[in-house]
């Protein structure tokens, strides 16, 4: 069989084919059939299953809560405000550089507490006290 009776047997298949029977007769019989043997769709009928329905609903709601809060952490860690000790810059540019700064120590050192022998926090850590020394030889040029 060579590539040009391929072709012409493909033809042929696009032509329409009619089927042997009616198969709408058969589909129509089954389902009139199986509508008769087949009981009402489940509804919720009555007002007391719609209350039940709703009381489920809302005991699903307070379960999920009560589930997230005792999952939440329950302490919070406090955070103390950025202290600048006895430094504070007289311009208020610096000031607020030195409170991003300290705030930002303060913030990797509670992050060390909880992984101590991470080296990128103690990277951090060491590059914020680095800018922490720039900006206070900065102040000390300025004036």
């Amino acid at each position: 069989m060579n590539e040009f009776e391929w072709r012409r047997q493909l033809r042929a298949l696009r032509q329409p084919v009619a089927p042997r029977r009616d198969l709408w007769r058969a589909i129509d019989a089954t389902l009139t059939g199986a509508a008769a043997d087949a009981p009402e769709p489940a509804r919720i009928r009555s007002t007391a299953g719609r209350w039940l329905l709703g009381a489920g609903v809302a005991a699903s709601i307070v379960f999920a809560g009560t589930l997230g809060r005792h999952l939440w952490p329950a302490t919070a860690i406090p955070v103390a405000p950025p202290s600048l000790g006895h430094w504070r810059p007289a311009d208020p540019r610096l000031t607020g550089a030195a409170i991003e700064l300290d705030t930002a120590r303060l913030e990797l050192r509670q992050a060390l507490q909880q992984n101590p022998h991470s080296p990128v926090l103690q990277r951090l850590l060491t590059r914020t006290r680095q800018q922490q020394d720039r900006l206070r030889q900065l102040t000390r040029d300025a004036g």
